[in-house]
């Protein structure tokens, strides 16, 4: 059943709903970019149950579930219809709102995403599942910062950065992650693909350790008339390749108007 989620909006102007990763929220995944966007725009950011104010879920996630909420709290907020910008998991969550509520979406970017979690994601899913259980944050801040940190931006850190910046990502770990990266696991929206008939722009992003490029790939060559552009980051595109990242957003959003 669709939910309201804790949510932010912001500038005015045609409509854009934001869907963040796993383990993150609007604000985390977003913030970089956002007042930019809300100068042309009507940003409606919702956090995912256990991220932002959202309360956790008591309930496993259900991408169908996740992807109604998403829409009824732009609908809500009073935008009926929008781009859709996801992020790494918040891909999955865009693709199947447009597949789902096809009358309300004008356009995807799909950003560090995949079309189904394989091996190697799983098993990362894995390590960042049962570092939490443990309860050992510096860990599993040091596990995504090796395989979600591009390695040029990794490399060209003095240590004592390095150590500032696994400090400050374990201090960042929100409640409702164990459900998000569960719903990673199970997420599969590939029958989605040929049935997207938006305007799509998916941005891999070429170091990423933890979701390759060749997921971006995937998803460009299963929608239809998508478009594909790399960046030069790993999985943090925000903080790696920020400019970079919103011309391409830009380049979708200027095409719907």
């Amino acid at each position: 059943m669709a939910e309201h989620f804790a949510h932010l909006v912001r500038g005015s102007g045609p409509g854009i709903l934001l869907a963040h990763g796993a383990g993150g929220s609007v604000a985390g995944n977003y913030g970089p970019i956002l007042d930019d966007l809300a100068t042309t725009h009507t940003v409606v950011g919702p956090d995912y149950p256990g991220s932002g104010d959202t309360p956790r879920s008591r309930v496993p996630l259900v991408l169908d579930d996740v992807a109604d909420s998403l829409v009824r709290t732009a609908v809500d907020a009073g935008v009926d219809r929008f781009a859709v910008l996801g992020y790494s998991l918040g891909t999955a969550v865009a693709v199947r709102i447009a597949a789902r509520h096809p009358e309300r979406v004008t356009g995807l970017v799909l950003t560090a995403g995949f079309a189904f979690p394989d091996n190697r994601i799983r098993l990362a899913v894995r390590v960042w599942r049962d570092l939490l259980a443990a309860g050992d944050r510096v860990l599993l801040a040091r596990f995504l910062t090796l395989v979600g940190t591009g390695a040029t931006r990794l490399n060209g850190l003095a240590p004592a950065d390095v150590e500032t910046a696994v400090a400050a990502l374990a201090d960042f770990v929100p409640a409702g992650t164990p459900e998000h990266v569960d719903l990673v696991a199970g997420a599969d929206i590939r029958a989605d693909l040929p049935r997207i008939h938006v305007p799509t722009l998916v941005v891999a992003t070429a170091e990423d350790g933890l979701v390759a490029p060749e997921h971006s790939r995937q998803l460009a060559a299963g929608i239809p008339g998508a478009e594909l552009v790399e960046v030069p980051a790993g999985h943090d595109v925000a903080a790696e390749a920020r400019d970079e990242w919103l011309a391409a957003i830009r380049s979708l959003l200027t095409r719907v108007g």
